[in-house]
């Protein structure tokens, strides 16, 4: 079972949004999926009500009462379980992440908040686990200005960057009315493109853990 969570230090940066379509990216490629809804608003959790697929699951659940949530999504059998923190630093959320993904718009009120999130992860370890997703871009900016905020985040913050980024689009919107997300309404649309695009970096990520762990087994068992 590989762990993803969604943090950030502030609500609005579309933790929630990122969350489902990835859930539903991961779901479509094959995997039993579950998401852990953390927030105390409830988004993913009322989005599910209105959804007619049961993948990927999604539980409601308290910070406090995560651990049992996981012991729950892997005697269920799930491949991946993404984690929709609250609209703020979550430990809990953080130290039981495989990945870490932080969604940030390039706004300065935004890009204010990544130090608290740094020294969060730094008290956790979570560094070496975590990378940034550019969202909310304008549909029309270029690889040059994409580019460039990544590195500003990899320079001032110290934050890695991942390789796939979300823009702006009505699609997200439209597809949470509807227990959806945009590559199930619109499956050659654009988002849908972004959403595959970033499980694949996720998928990637869960495949080299599993190398990872079996050679630290091998190391084990002959050393």
């Amino acid at each position: 079972m590989f762990v993803v969570s969604l943090v950030g230090q502030k609500g609005g940066t579309g933790k929630t949004t990122v969350a489902l379509g990835l859930a539903v990216a991961a779901a479509h490629a094959g995997h039993t999926v579950a998401v852990i809804d953390l927030d105390p608003q409830a988004t993913a959790s009322k989005w599910k009500d209105r959804r007619a697929e049961e993948n990927p699951a999604v539980v409601s659940a308290q910070a406090s009462r995560l651990k049992p949530a996981l012991d729950v999504a892997r005697s269920s059998g799930a491949d991946f379980v993404i984690i929709d923190s609250a609209g703020r630093s979550d430990d809990s959320a953080a130290r039981a992440a495989d990945l870490i993904l932080i969604p940030t718009r390039t706004s300065i009120l935004e890009l204010e908040t990544l130090p608290a999130v740094t020294d969060l992860l730094r008290i956790v370890g979570g560094m070496v686990r975590s990378f940034v997703v550019l969202n909310g871009l304008h549909p029309s900016a270029g690889s040059a200005g994409i580019e460039e905020a990544r590195q500003m985040i990899a320079n001032v913050y110290g934050l890695a960057n991942c390789p796939a980024h979300l823009c702006q689009r009505s699609a997200y919107t439209e597809a949470m009315i509807f227990g959806a997300s945009p590559q199930e309404r619109d499956p050659d649309g654009k988002a849908g493109q972004k959403l595959r695009k970033l499980f694949q970096f996720v998928s990637e990520r869960s495949t080299l853990r599993t190398v990872e762990q079996s050679t630290l087994r091998t190391v084990e068992l002959t050393g």
